[in-house]
């Protein structure tokens, strides 16, 4: 999932502080606003991917032009599956069951059998695994 909120970017003693006002607690900062930016983003995908996990209602982003700031608000986006894949990579043991004959092929074929699984599930969701 992708999403977009507005956020605040504000000097802090030398680095950039960076808030998400509709996101309770997102906060981070960085080095200087490239930094600032990867890492709002970051923080933001972390914490609505664990809000898709526990399904917590994700929050309606605001207007921006509703967002008070002194410093600099823009939109940020926030991929929940781009994060997924960059920091939820372990694998996880899968017991399945397939009729003999299929194995009996699959094995001479020397298939790889996790590799099919993973192929097929990422066809069937419509998702890549890079």
């Amino acid at each position: 999932m992708k999403y977009v909120y507005p956020a605040v970017f504000e000097d802090d003693d030398g680095k950039i502080g960076v808030s998400v006002p509709d996101v309770e607690g997102c906060y981070t900062f960085g080095d200087d606003m490239a930094d600032a930016i990867y890492m709002v983003q970051d923080a933001l995908a972390m914490m609505l991917a664990h809000y898709e996990d526990n399904g917590t209602e994700i929050p309606k982003a605001s207007d921006i032009k509703t967002i008070k700031s002194e410093g600099v608000v823009s939109y940020v986006m926030a991929d929940t599956m781009a994060w997924r894949k960059a920091n939820d990579s372990k694998a996880v043991k899968k017991t399945l069951s397939i009729p003999s004959w299929l194995n009996s092929m699959a094995e001479a074929a020397s298939i790889n059998f996790s590799q099919a699984l993973q192929e097929s599930l990422c066809s069937k969701l419509g998702v890549s695994l890079q």
